[in-house]
């Protein structure tokens, strides 16, 4: 009984496998909004403020990072919890690819989201003249959050990757 719930259990990783398939359908919208913003972009690129063109470009720059982290995710997260993918033969093979186990994917999704979370306080210091004071400082609290999450993160993985390597 014991073997038959432990290779159940083991048999339950495939139960991801199609959620790391449906982030590959939040890709694919990703990029529709991607281009439907460089669509309407180059319709009133002569009529707009270089403010208002740098912000859209900051969105633009926001999307990849987000696009950037999908990948990131659901490739990990697919070769770490559910199987590891047989792309050995392909001369396009991300470098990255069974080189990040677990707690590294956790410490570049960190790091990407504060990347992503820069870009919005970023766009937010550029349009200052429409957002009230006090939205602009729980934004800049928010990201100190994350800032300081990731930190005691991947301050947190050193320690253990530090104690681990004594023992």
């Amino acid at each position: 009984m014991e073997r038959f719930i432990e290779r159940l259990m083991y048999s339950a990783r495939w139960i991801m496998a199609p959620i790391y398939l449906g982030l590959s359908l939040a890709l694919l919208a990703l990029g529709i909004k991607f281009f439907q913003e460089i669509f309407h972009l180059f319709t009133v690129i002569f009529s707009m403020k270089e403010v208002e063109l740098i912000l859209i470009i900051l969105s633009l720059i926001d999307i990849s990072l987000v696009g950037g982290l999908i990948v990131m995710v659901m490739y990990s997260g697919y070769e770490n919890f559910v199987s590891r993918l047989d792309l050995d033969d392909h001369d396009d093979k991300l470098s990255w690819l069974g080189k990040l186990d677990a707690g590294s994917l956790k410490n570049k999704v960190a790091a990407s989201i504060v990347a992503i979370s820069s870009i919005h306080l970023l766009k937010v210091f550029m349009n200052t003249e429409n957002i009230a004071d006090d939205k602009i400082k729980w934004y800049l609290l928010i990201h100190i959050t994350f800032v300081m999450s990731a930190f005691a993160m991947g301050y947190l993985d050193k320690l253990l990757r530090d104690k681990d390597s004594t023992h």
